[in-house]
């Protein structure tokens, strides 16, 4: 068995457990393996080897391999090649068409400083946003937190092609929230960060959990608050005992400020624009950005506005691994929005000056700000004058030329970097959908 570190990391606990437990060959034998929370604290902390929210935060060791964990009871977890993630649709509707709700005047609710899913969710209920999204009258909160889910069993499709069978005694879960109309019993979860997908035990744990203690039609919402905007997305399982029957029923975004962006908006950020002269790898102080959702930048910032963290704290916060941690504090650090600082013996990333203020911006500034920071990068501000020209983006094979010529990094980094530059440059034009 390989040398383990006093703190391993997720990663390298669980080659060790793999290795220890001969787990891969009782996978492929068997279809799944159980084990002991016991068993995983040998090597690390479970709550630390079993929860991911979305895919992106697996050990690289579950990705290589594909496989992923269920808890099966308060003190017991099933690894199998289970598909347990369900994508999130892209933001397809136009910032500028979306429903904008007004707020009570309560003098305890800032729209700026909406930084917790708890209060995310007092205010979707003060504003009226849930009862819309979901065409019913008053939604009662009623229910929350940690509880057991009951005993039941259910199939889930596996990456072999075949449905492996679970059975589930009394495991944990937790319910962001849950409200009762007179149609209907919704449960939420809710989430302040901005993930590529999501792991569908969220919803379907407290589903069949809820499905046995009320005679009404049970709803189920994912709420996503970010950068002002509500996304809500409401899925129903076509099939009860089969957790791969997940489908979207319906989506729908509420803006709490004016989010109308114009072209003429973002022409008038570019006049004033001035180009940064320290963009060449061999003078830049940053390195060039690996972080292809401007989104989860916004983010980012949003989380660490009151609460300043750690790399490994950012990891767990967004799903990150702590290698992506570090690209997503260089990209806000590129914009000038993130730095290091030091506190209780320990470095944290927190907000600079300008991320501060730009934090406290309204939703149209705010953007307009960012766009604005972009556009100081030499790169940036050719491809946005190109776009306007053609009304195209780029192709990855324009913007590796591009990078080449402006030597911003390393021949080998290109390829991946080239993703960010399209992605931070779609989000810019995605401000408008016009």
């Amino acid at each position: 068995m390989p040398l383990i570190k006093n703190n391993p990391s997720a990663n390298e606990a669980w080659q060790a457990l793999l290795q220890k437990y001969n787990i891969l060959s009782e996978i492929e034998k068997h279809g799944c393996f159980s084990i002991k929370a016991s068993q995983i604290k040998e090597f690390k902390e479970p709550r630390l080897m079993a929860k991911w929210d979305s895919s992106d935060a697996l050990p690289e060791v579950f990705r290589k391999n594909k496989i992923n964990i269920l808890p099966d009871s308060r003190s017991s977890y099933v690894l199998g090649d289970f598909m347990l993630y369900q994508k999130l649709p892209e933001l397809e509707e136009p910032v500028t068409q979306m429903a904008q709700v007004e707020l009570p005047e309560f003098e305890s609710i800032q729209i700026n400083e909406i930084s917790s899913e708890a209060n995310a969710i007092h205010v979707l209920t003060l504003s009226g946003i849930l009862n819309d999204f979901l065409g019913t009258g008053e939604n009662i909160a009623t229910f929350n937190g940690r509880m057991g889910t009951g005993i039941f069993d259910f199939i889930v499709d596996t990456y072999r092609g075949k449905k492996q069978r679970i059975h589930v005694d009394n495991a944990q879960c937790e319910i962001d929230g849950g409200f009762e109309n007179k149609e209907s019993v919704v449960i939420m979860e809710a989430k302040n960060v901005v993930h590529e997908d999501f792991h569908v035990r969220q919803l379907y744990y407290p589903y069949r959990l809820w499905r046995e203690k009320v005679r009404k039609p049970i709803r189920l919402v994912f709420s996503i608050y970010s950068n002002l905007i509500y996304r809500l997305l409401e899925y129903e399982f076509q099939t009860l005992e089969d957790y791969s029957s997940i489908k979207l029923v319906r989506t729908k975004n509420y803006s709490l400020q004016d989010t109308r962006i114009t072209q003429e908006d973002l022409k008038n950020v570019r006049y004033h624009s001035t180009v940064r002269t320290d963009d060449n790898m061999e003078h830049a102080e940053v390195p060039f950005i690996q972080a292809n959702s401007m989104e989860r930048v916004i983010s980012l910032l949003e989380n660490i506005y009151n609460n300043p963290m750690t790399s490994q704290q950012v990891a767990e916060l967004m799903d990150f691994d702590l290698r992506q941690s570090d690209y997503y504090y260089n990209a806000g650090k590129y914009l000038g929005l993130f730095e290091k600082q030091k506190e209780d013996k320990q470095k944290v990333i927190a907000l600079t000056a300008l991320g501060v203020k730009i934090f406290r911006l309204s939703y149209k500034q705010r953007q307009l700000k960012l766009v604005e920071l972009i556009l100081q990068h030499q790169i940036f501000l050719e491809f946005f004058d190109a776009i306007l020209l053609t009304g195209a983006l780029p192709d990855k094979r324009e913007i590796e030329k591009e990078m080449r010529r402006l030597n911003v990094c390393n021949e080998s980094q290109i390829v991946r970097r080239a993703s960010s530059v399209y992605g931070w440059l779609k989000w810019i034009f995605q401000l408008t959908r016009l």
